[in-house]
C-alpha cells in the first residue's frame, strides 16, 4: 500500500529547508520504498483557489493560518501501516516538526 507523508514545521523549520535528509532518502530508495515526493516553496509564495457559485477566487497564500506547513512529501511503498510509520519515525523532519502519514487511496478505491 502507498502512503503519503506529509512533512510539516513552523517557520522555524526553514532554516533546515536545505538540510538534505541525512541519508534517509538514499536508504528508501535502496529499499524500493520511495514512490515519488519533493519539498515545497514556503507557504508565502503559495496561491489558494476555491471555486464558489462558478466563480474563481484567488488568495495569495496558504489557504489557512497554522502554526505548522507542509514543507514536502514522500510517497513511500509500505507492506501496511506500522511500517509507514516506522520508516517515517526515522526522517529527520521528524526531529523539528512533524509528519503526517495517511494511507493513499488506489485505482481500486474509484472502481
Amino acid at each position: 500500500m502507498q502512503y503519503l507523508l506529509m512533512i510539516c514545521g513552523d517557520e522555524t523549520a526553514e532554516e533546515h529547508a536545505y538540510d538534505g535528509c541525512g541519508g534517509w532518502s538514499e536508504d528508501m530508495e535502496r529499499r524500493g520504498k520511495i514512490r515519488g515526493g519533493g519539498g515545497l516553496r514556503p507557504p508565502t509564495e503559495a496561491t489558494t483557489i476555491r471555486v464558489r457559485d462558478g466563480e474563481v477566487l484567488l488568495t495569495d497564500g496558504p489557504f489557512t493560518e497554522a502554526k505548522e506547513q507542509i514543507g514536502g512529501f514522500v510517497i513511500l511503498d509500505c507492506a501496511d501501516l506500522d511500517e509507514a510509520l516506522e520508516l517515517a519515525a526515522r526522517h529527520p523532519a521528524a526531529t523539528y516538526g512533524s509528519i503526517e502519514v495517511r494511507p493513499m487511496l488506489g485505482p481500486e478505491d474509484f472502481a
